[in-house]
C-alpha cells in the first residue's frame, strides 16, 4: 500500500517519529475544529457561545462511542498487518466500519429526537440559548455519520502504518471549516447570517468533505485492504473482538467527560473568572497531552504490528523509545508551564485577577506533566498489546478520584481553587506511576506476548 510503513523492520526511533508526526498533526487539527468554531461563534454573541458550548458536551460524549471501533480497529488491524494476514485485516476493517455506522445512526437519532431535552438538562434558563443549542444538535445529528467515520478511517490507516494520508485529509477538512465558518455564521455575500446553525453546518460540511476524500482515496489507492462488501456475510466474531478491545476505552472516555463536567461545577463556585481560567488553561495544557497522544497512537501501531509478528525485542525497544519521549516531552512542558506561566497566560487573558489565578493553575499542573505523558504513552503501548482493560480501569478510577480530592482540598481543608488544581495534578502523578509500573511488570515477567485467546 502506497505510503504504508512496515513497522516490523528497520530503525525503530526513525519509524516511530515518521509515523507519529502526522498523527500529532491530526490531533491538533481535531482541536482546531473546536477552536475555530468558538472564535467565530464568539463574534455572534455570548448566547451563541453558551449554546454551542453546551451542545458540545454531546459531541464530546460521541467520542466515547467512536472509541469502540476506533481503538479496536487500530489495534487488530496493526496486529494483522504485522502477521501478514490480509484477510484478517480486511475482516477487522469491515467490522470496525460496520460498528461505527450503526452507532453513528443510533447516536445521531438520539440527538435529533431528544434535542431540546438534552439541552434542558443543563438548566440554562434563557429560552434563546436552549433553542439555539437544540438547533445545533439537530443539524449535527443528521451529519453524525461523518463525525463518527473519519476518526475510524484515521485509526485504520494508522494501523496499516500510513499516518500521512489521514493527516492530509483531515487538514483539508479543517481548512474547509475555517473557510465556511465566517461565511455561514456571520453571513457573507449572498449567504445569510446563520449564527449557531451556520457553525453546525460548517462543521458537518467539513467532516463530510473529509469522508468523501477518504472514500476516494480508498477506492483509487487502497483496494487490497478495502475490497469489502459491508453488512454482507457478517461474522460477529470480529465485531465481538473489537467490542472487547474498544469498550474499556469507550467507558473511560465517557467517564472522563462526566468527571470533567463535575470538576467544572466545583470550579463554577468561584465565579466566571475561575471558569475562564480553567477553560483557557486547559487549552494551553492541551499542547502537552495532544502531542503525547500522537506519539501514543504511533507507539500503539508499532507495538501492534510487532505483536502480530511476534517480535518481543522490537516491542521492548519501541516501548523504550516511547517512554523516553514521554519523559523528555514531560520535562519540556513542565518547564514551560512552571517558569513561563505568567507570560503564556497573558496571550489569552490579561485581567489581573484572571492572570494571577491562571498562572497558579499552569504552575501547579506543570508538576504533573511528566506523569501525564507517561500515562498516555504507556496506555498506547498496552493498547497495541491488546490490553485495554487495565489501563482504562486505572485511568477511570483515579480521574474520578479528582472529584472527592477537589472537594476535600478546596473546601474541607480551605485551599480554595488551588485545592482543585492540586487534585488534578495528584491524579496525574498517581496514574503515571501506576501505568509505568504495570508495563514494567509485564516486561519483567515476560508477558508482552500472550496467546490471542487470552487477551
Amino acid at each position: 500500500m502506497e505510503g504504508r510503513l512496515d513497522l516490523t523492520e528497520g530503525r525503530i526511533a526513525e519509524k516511530l517519529i515518521k509515523l507519529a508526526l502526522p498523527i500529532m498533526g491530526t490531533s491538533f487539527i481535531n482541536i482546531g475544529y473546536n477552536v475555530v468554531d468558538m472564535i467565530w461563534v464568539g463574534k455572534a454573541g455570548s448566547e451563541a457561545v453558551a449554546a454551542v458550548g453546551t451542545a458540545g458536551f454531546y459531541t464530546w460524549l460521541a467520542l466515547a462511542f467512536i472509541a469502540i471501533s476506533r481503538v479496536g480497529g487500530e489495534v487488530k488491524v496493526s496486529q494483522s498487518v504485522g502477521n501478514h494476514n490480509i484477510d484478517e485485516a480486511k475482516s477487522y476493517i469491515k467490522s470496525a466500519i460496520e460498528i461505527n455506522i450503526v452507532l453513528a445512526i443510533l447516536f445521531g437519532t438520539v440527538l435529533i429526537v431528544f434535542n431540546r431535552q438534552l439541552i434542558e438538562l443543563f438548566r440554562l434558563g434563557a429560552e434563546s440559548v436552549t433553542r439555539q443549542g437544540s438547533t445545533y444538535l439537530i443539524i449535527v445529528g443528521f451529519g453524525m455519520i461523518f463525525y463518527f467515520i473519519n476518526p475510524v478511517f484515521t485509526a485504520i490507516f494508522n494501523g496499516l502504518g500510513d499516518s500521512k494520508t489521514p493527516f492530509l485529509i483531515n487538514t483539508m477538512g479543517l481548512l474547509t471549516n475555517i473557510l465556511l465558518d465566517p461565511i455561514l455564521i456571520l453571513g457573507v455575500g449572498p449567504f445569510p447570517k446563520m449564527g449557531v446553525a451556520g457553525a453546525a453546518i460548517a462543521t458537518i460540511s467539513a467532516q463530510a468533505i473529509a469522508t468523501f476524500v477518504f472514500i476516494y482515496k480508498i477506492i483509487k489507492k487502497e483496494g487490497i485492504y478495502f475490497k469489502i462488501r459491508y453488512f454482507k456475510n457478517l461474522d460477529f466474531k470480529y465485531h465481538k473482538e473489537l467490542f472487547i478491545l474498544g469498550l474499556p476505552v469507550a467507558i473511560q472516555s465517557g467517564m472522563f467527560t462526566a468527571f470533567s463536567m463535575c470538576i467544572g461545577v466545583i470550579v463554577a463556585r468561584w465565579g466566571p473568572v475561575a471558569i475562564a481560567v480553567q477553560k483557557v488553561g486547559n487549552q494551553i495544557e492541551s499542547i502537552s497531552y495532544t502531542t503525547a497522544d500522537g506519539m501514543a497512537s504511533s507507539v500503539s501501531a508499532f507495538v501492534g504490528q510487532n505483536y502480530g509478528a511476534n517480535k518481543v525485542e522490537r516491542i521492548e525497544k519501541g516501548a523504550k523509545v516511547g517512554i523516553v519521549f514521554a519523559i523528555f516531552w514531560g520535562i519540556i512542558t513542565m518547564a514551560l508551564l512552571i517558569f513561563g506561566a505568567d507570560f503564556i497566560f497573558k496571550f489569552f487573558i490579561n485581567e489581573p485577577e484572571a492572570l494571577k489565578e491562571g498562572a497558579n493553575y499552569l504552575k501547579i499542573l506543570g508538576y504533573g506533566e511528566i506523569f501525564q505523558c507517561l500515562e498516555i504513552i504507556v496506555s498506547g503501548i498496552l493498547r497495541g498489546l491488546g490490553r485495554t482493560y487495565i489501563s482504562s480501569i486505572i485511568v477511570t478510577i483515579f480521574t474520578g478520584a479528582r472529584i472527592p480530592m477537589a472537594i476535600l482540598l478546596s473546601s474541607v481543608l480551605g485551599m480554595g481553587l488551588t485545592g482543585v488544581w492540586v487534585s488534578i495534578t495528584m491524579s496525574m502523578c498517581i496514574k503515571g506511576i501506576l501505568m509505568l509500573s504495570v508495563y514494567l511488570h509485564y516486561k519483567k515477567n515476560n508477558k508482552l506476548i500472550v496467546e490471542k485467546e487470552t487477551i
